[in-house]
């Protein structure tokens, strides 16, 4: 069995429940559900739809890099959504964030989030592979 490594950066919030922000197992990373929170003041970004996703996506990067990848190793990618109507923003602002050939994703509408968050982003990476 692989061993694995927790991964922690203070450049992405900390955890709100019982998890880490990111498992690093071999050279496949698996990142925790990215909120739009302030790493430095732990509050929902609340300007915009659009500012809560690129929120989320920094917040998924800065643990991609503290994983010693980026989003460019990204294979999968779940978005989750409140409101399926900001569908068309998450491409936007997505396509700001990575590269084609981009990672396989679902994009899900849920009833509600963690601190009444209107986004939730989560990845796999595979590092060097």
């Amino acid at each position: 069995m692989k061993s694995k490594q927790i991964v922690h950066t203070d450049s992405a919030p900390g955890a709100i429940g019982v998890y880490s922000q990111a498992v690093k197992t071999g050279n496949t990373v698996y990142i925790s559900g990215q909120i739009p929170l302030n790493p430095d003041t732990m509050e929902v970004v609340d300007q915009s739809f659009e500012a809560a996703a690129h929120r989320s996506f920094k917040n998924l990067a800065a643990v991609a890099a503290a994983a010693g990848g980026s989003l460019d190793d990204a294979v999968k990618v779940n978005i989750s959504l409140t409101d399926l109507s900001n569908f068309a923003v998450v491409n936007e602002v997505m396509a700001q964030y990575f590269q084609e050939p981009y990672p396989a994703r679902a994009a899900v509408g849920v009833a509600a989030l963690p601190k009444g968050a209107p986004i939730e982003i989560e990845a796999i990476l595979v590092i060097g592979g």
